[in-house]
Order: C-alpha cells, then sequence, then structure tokens
C-alpha cells in the first residue's frame, strides 16, 4: 500500500468516526475524566446535562462527598451510556434530573419516562444500596434571552412529563423532589431571578437549588 493511500484511509478513518459519535467532543471527555478517577466511599452523585454541571455541589457541600456527575447537552440515553461508571463506587445516594434536552430534540413523553425507567432500574440492579431522589425537570422561561427557543417552547410538555415521573417515583419506590414547584412563578415560567437564559441556573438558582436538596443530604 502506497503512503498515499495510507493517509488517505486513515483520513477515512477519522470521517468515518467522526461522523459515527453518537454524543459531543465534551460528552466523551467528561465521561473519560469519570472513569479515569477513582472510585470513594460514601459518594453522593449529582446526575444530568448542563444544568447540574453547572452547579459547584463539592463547594456547596463541603462537608460530605458529593460529585458533579453532570454534562452539558446530556440526554436520558447518555446517562445510560455512562451509567456503570456512577454505580461501580456504590454511592450512597444518586440526585437525577434528567429530560430537557430529550424534549427540546423531539423525543416523546413516552420516551422520556421509558428511558428514565431503565435508569433507575439500572442503579437498583448495580447499586442497591444506592437512595435515589428523582428531581423534576425545571421550568423554562421563554420571555428571558434570545437562545434555546427548542427547550423554552416545552413548557406545558415539561409540566406533563413531571406528573409522569412523579408517578414513576411512586411506582418504583424512589423518593421525588419536584423542583418545578419551587422555581416556577404563578405563570408556571422558571422565576427571571433564577435565570439569565430562561434556562440555565445562575447563581441565585443554584443557592435555592442547595436550599432545596439540603436536608435530603444531610
Amino acid at each position: 500500500m502506497t503512503y498515499k493511500l495510507i493517509i488517505f484511509f486513515g483520513f477515512f478513518a477519522m470521517v468515518f468516526s467522526a461522523n459515527c459519535q453518537k454524543y459531543s467532543d465534551h460528552y466523551y471527555q467528561r465521561k473519560n475524566q469519570f472513569e479515569a478517577t477513582p472510585d470513594t466511599e460514601d459518594e453522593i452523585i449529582f446526575l444530568g446535562n448542563s444544568i447540574t454541571e453547572g452547579g459547584d455541589w463539592g463547594a456547596m457541600f463541603p462537608n460530605k462527598n458529593v460529585l458533579n456527575r453532570g454534562i452539558s447537552g446530556d440526554v436520558t440515553a447518555g446517562i445510560l451510556n455512562r451509567l456503570s461508571e456512577v454505580t461501580s463506587s456504590q454511592p450512597t445516594k444518586i440526585f437525577l434530573l434528567i429530560g430537557t434536552n430529550d424534549l427540546a430534540r423531539g423525543k416523546t413523553e413516552s420516551y422520556v419516562i421509558d428511558h428514565v425507567t431503565s435508569i433507575l432500574l439500572e442503579i437498583k440492579n448495580e447499586s442497591e444500596t444506592t437512595k435515589v431522589f428523582l428531581q423534576s425537570i425545571l421550568p423554562v422561561n421563554p420571555a428571558v434571552g434570545d437562545k434555546f427557543s427548542g427547550h423554552k417552547k416545552n413548557q406545558e410538555l415539561i409540566v406533563s412529563v413531571n406528573w409522569e415521573l412523579k408517578a414513576l417515583s411512586k411506582k418504583m419506590n424512589v423518593a421525588f423532589i419536584d423542583l418545578h414547584k419551587k422555581f416556577r412563578n404563578s405563570k408556571g415560567a422558571l422565576k427571571p431571578k433564577y435565570t439569565a437564559d430562561g434556562l440555565h441556573l445562575n447563581i441565585k438558582g443554584y443557592r435555592k437549588w442547595k436550599k432545596i436538596v439540603a436536608p435530603y443530604i444531610k
């Protein structure tokens, strides 16, 4: 095989690999980082997407072994794809928040519920002593910011999915934390004081979240 052919096939392999990559580069960078980190005892894990990733959970709960396993852009299938790393330490608690990115990508309510069910079942099967806290999807606010329109159009759908998540938590005997109720205004939208773009939380938002989950951490 000539040198030019070797270069061609090498380039083709790289393009093929990039096109077949299911998730973002950031997803795989974070996933690899998590997998390279040794397991520790009594881990409390916050698991989710960018909203979870944006929280400095270790600093918020300095006297606990709290770990951030959020990945920006993550979806329910992405959680399933990396869940073995989460359960390998047999964590004492997992706080799960996922689903808004699925809905923004056009996934149905039943799709989200089915995948969250699979996540909960795998946690129970792989780490049966772990206490799981299923958190509702946060509200959004279309009136704040000019980005993430695909997410912020799903106000009513998020409410509907949250009802199903609450029913699922009861069915599977896991705790349910209704973040939506705590963060919404009278119109059902994310309170502007907690966000700069209508989707993600600001510092005040994370302080509010910390206050909500603190009793379950302690």
